[in-house]
């Protein structure tokens, strides 16, 4: 989560409040003097999209609060939001030199949201787009991936125009993060902001391989970028997965995101979330937030192992979630044709390989959400090679198809966070760029 080291939350989020207070101007001024502005620093290096941290810092020291926001926003157009749900304790500052002495980094995700905040309030486009190259870019995916490579599109004189599936743009920035951690609808106010520069249409509603080919997008426009993340959803395959009360977690989280039913009943329920990563947190504390009665995690494996962060699965301990490990599903539990509950097995390590011990624990509920990861949907892709479940790239993110390039989680380029999604968008955009000039 950006910038929570060392910052207090409250002991019950809400679906409307912010996970961690925003800096005040003088917080942030104390804050921006505890940086050491280092030469080389790791900061900036544990960064996907290498913001320039020390320099936005001082300039945020010395009142350029905007000149800080615009340092930041140049590498990561999406640094509102990486501001707020980056995984910042696990990169820039687990870097930061502050921790060998004080134990306590700069907190660089509070001051990023800062300088951010300070510019979208003020309603300053700060960049100016290229002159026009009579170019035109057709961008799959209105997610982090897309945005990024279609702003920076943009930025070089290329027209471009983004087509998304879903009725809004911005992916699961819209979609799949908590609410708690992108209140005031800053998601849609983000895309407002990149979509404000000019030469970029957003066309919804509009899916890869059901409305248009990849063909059709070819013949019609200059060079692609697939931006189009992981739409399918991975199975338990255990028996009773198809019971009333067993849904997606990142379908519930949608749901909620946007204000709608979720597919199951949450309030007043027991709530088993089965799954280890952020989206598992998510989706527990969500359900919580959503007035469920009861919500434990169950994962395979033990906490070190968990893709959720350290403060992730704090978070959610503070919150209520149970959470209970070396647990795999085994059967989902029914009566009437509803969930009554979900039989695991304990399992362990045997010769560095992760099995079943035989031993079976139920645990009660009336609910069931999956959050054992996504998976590539292949529809649309015909005559694209893929690799390891994602579509193949080269070092450039060029597929195998001349002009076609793709980024973020539909290709296997490091951690599947928005920051690593901007920052594949970024190099996709300069990388098309010079082909279209070539």
């Amino acid at each position: 989560m950006s910038g929570v080291n060392g910052a207090a939350h409250s002991n019950q989020l809400s679906l409307d409040r912010d996970l961690v207070s925003p800096f005040t101007a003088l917080q942030a001024m104390a804050e921006s003097s505890r940086c050491l502005y280092c030469y080389e620093a790791a900061c900036v290096t544990a960064c996907p999209t290498a913001i320039d941290i020390p320099g936005f810092i001082h300039k945020i020291g010395t009142g350029n609060v905007k000149g800080a926001a615009r340092t930041i926003l140049d590498a990561n157009i999406m640094g509102g939001t990486c501001a707020r749900a980056c995984p910042t304790e696990v990169l820039c500052e687990q870097a930061c030199v502050r921790n060998k002495a004080e134990a306590e980094p700069v907190l660089i995700g509070r001051l990023q949201r800062y300088a951010t905040d300070v510019l979208f309030k003020a309603g300053v486009q700060p960049f100016t787009r290229q002159a026009p190259t009579g170019k035109h870019v057709a961008v799959v995916g209105g997610g982090p991936a897309g945005l990024a490579c279609a702003h920076r599109l943009a930025l070089l004189g290329h027209e471009v125009t983004v087509y998304e599936a879903r009725a809004k743009a911005g992916g699961l920035n819209e979609y799949g993060l908590a609410a708690y951690k992108m209140v005031d609808d800053f998601a849609q106010r983000e895309v407002d902001f990149i979509l404000s520069l000019g030469g970029i249409t957003v066309k919804t509603g509009v899916a890869l391989g059901r409305d248009v080919t990849l063909a059709e997008l070819r013949q019609d426009h200059d060079a692609v970028f697939l931006g189009i993340g992981l739409a399918g959803i991975n199975t338990l395959g255990v028996a009773g997965e198809d019971l009333a009360g067993v849904a997606d977690a990142v379908e519930v989280i949608a749901a909620l995101r946007q204000r709608a039913a979720p597919p199951v009943a949450l309030a007043g329920r027991r709530v088993v979330v089965i799954g280890g990563g952020n989206t598992a947190v998510d989706a527990a504390i969500q359900s919580l937030c959503a007035g469920a009665a009861e919500v434990t995690m169950a994962y395979r494996r033990g906490t070190a192992e968990m893709g959720a962060t350290g403060h992730e699965q704090d978070l959610a301990r503070t919150q209520g979630v149970i959470l209970r490990t070396w647990l795999a599903p085994r059967e989902i539990l029914g009566a009437a044709g509803a969930v009554s509950g979900i039989a695991l097995e304990r399992m362990a390590m045997d010769a560095g390989r992760l099995v079943g011990t035989g031993e079976t624990v139920t645990i009660p509920c009336d609910v069931v959400l999956k959050a054992v990861g996504q998976k590539l949907a292949p529809g649309g892709l015909d005559g694209l090679a893929l690799a390891g479940g994602r579509i193949q790239v080269d070092e450039t993110l060029a597929t195998s198809l001349p002009g076609v390039y793709a980024g973020g989680d539909c290709i296997k380029s490091g951690e599947d966070l928005t920051v690593q999604s901007v920052a594949d968008g970024k190099a996709a955009a300069f990388a098309i760029d010079a082909y279209l000039k070539a």
